[in-house]
């Protein structure tokens, strides 16, 4: 019971690990898609839990029963041949970008939070990201497990306090704040957010098709989505309680943590920075292990590649790189997103 309650938490942390990164754990995504909404956002939160813990079920589902060891043998079964090859490459670069904004993101932290040079914060989530790589499919679990409960205890730790202690906070808010949020409707905002967050997943999931038991896959998948939809409720609902202050923050968690005291406030902005740093690893791992499937020294050399590759193009300011990059994978995503809810529904009645 113990070996299997292990390999399915190397799946649960595997899945959140790729979502909770820097957009999530510094609250600004959650602001751009969820919280402008107002009220209406906690819709768009049940939405997304739902669609997350389904997809997270049918990804790991799909993928053991196929023997995938990347996201193109995946796709492969969802996609005509052509189709794979397109899809593949926006993967790709969506993988990239994702990576430039962890890194982006880890700027930030050290220079808003920590008073640090942000260029340091590039170069801690490259070596980092570096030695786990170095590690390779082994090393990435292990790594999840040990740092994605951290993490998610943060961000529900800051959230639960903060909503606590918010005085006359008013959760009967305008559909749209000033500005509004991403996709103009909270639905159209929530489809946005789960279409571009599964892409990363994806990859890191359908990687683990010959590692996992088809049970504790399904278990772990359809868990993580629960707890990815618990985690985005918190950090709504904080953040519906501290408008409008929260609006012109990059890291509205950290403003959050700032309500626990000083001592709280340094150890969660390392526990944020921690987030930031697990979904760049997934990142490189999505990359690695597409571009490298056989593994060994051309994965690490691939995945160590891509990480410096994209530290030049991490000095772009963070909160406009969520704001225009994050909707556009999101647009991007909404096709993969179809094929997943439709096609394995459609190829069942198929075979039937």
């Amino acid at each position: 019971m113990d070996n299997k309650f292990f390999i399915c938490l190397k799946v649960v942390t595997a899945y959140i690990g790729a979502v909770i990164g820097a957009g999530f754990a510094s609250g600004q995504e959650i602001l751009q898609f969820f919280i402008l909404h107002g009220n209406q956002g906690l819709w768009g939160v049940l939405l997304a839990t739902i669609l997350f813990a389904y997809l997270g079920g049918l990804v790991m589902y799909l993928s053991i029963r196929q023997q995938t060891t990347n996201y193109q043998d995946f796709l492969s079964f969802l996609l005509a041949p052509g189709l794979v090859k397109i899809v593949d490459k926006i993967n790709l670069i969506i993988l990239f970008g994702g990576l430039i904004v962890m890194m982006a993101g880890s700027a930030a932290v050290f220079g808003e939070h920590f008073g640090l040079p942000p260029r340091a914060g590039v170069i801690f989530v490259f070596v980092f990201t570096s030695i786990v790589i170095i590690g390779g499919l082994d090393g990435f679990l292990t790594a999840n497990v040990l740092l994605v409960p951290l993490k998610l205890f943060a961000v529900v730790l800051i959230t639960c306090i903060a909503i606590i202690k918010a005085k006359g906070g008013m959760l009967l808010l305008p559909t749209l704040m000033p500005g509004g949020g991403v996709g103009g409707h909270w639905v159209w905002a929530s489809l946005l957010y789960v279409s571009y967050n599964m892409l990363v997943p994806l990859a890191v999931l359908s990687s683990l098709g010959k590692s996992i038991t088809l049970r504790n896959g399904v278990i772990g998948g359809i868990a993580g989505g629960l707890l990815l939809g618990v985690a985005v409720s918190l950090v709504t609902v904080a953040g519906l309680l501290y408008l409008p202050a929260l609006i012109t923050c990059q890291i509205p968690l950290l403003y959050l943590a700032g309500y626990l005291g000083s001592g709280f406030y340094w150890v969660l902005g390392l526990l944020i920075w921690l987030a930031i740093l697990t979904t760049a690893i997934a990142n490189a791992h999505g990359i690695a292990s597409r571009l490298a499937p056989q593994g060994g020294l051309y994965y690490r050399l691939t995945g160590i590649g891509a990480c410096l590759i994209a530290m030049p193009l991490a000095s772009f300011d963070f909160k406009d790189l969520i704001r225009f990059l994050y909707p556009l994978f999101g647009y991007a995503g909404l096709f993969l997103l179809v094929c997943l809810l439709a096609i394995p529904i459609i190829k069942f009645y198929s075979n039937r």
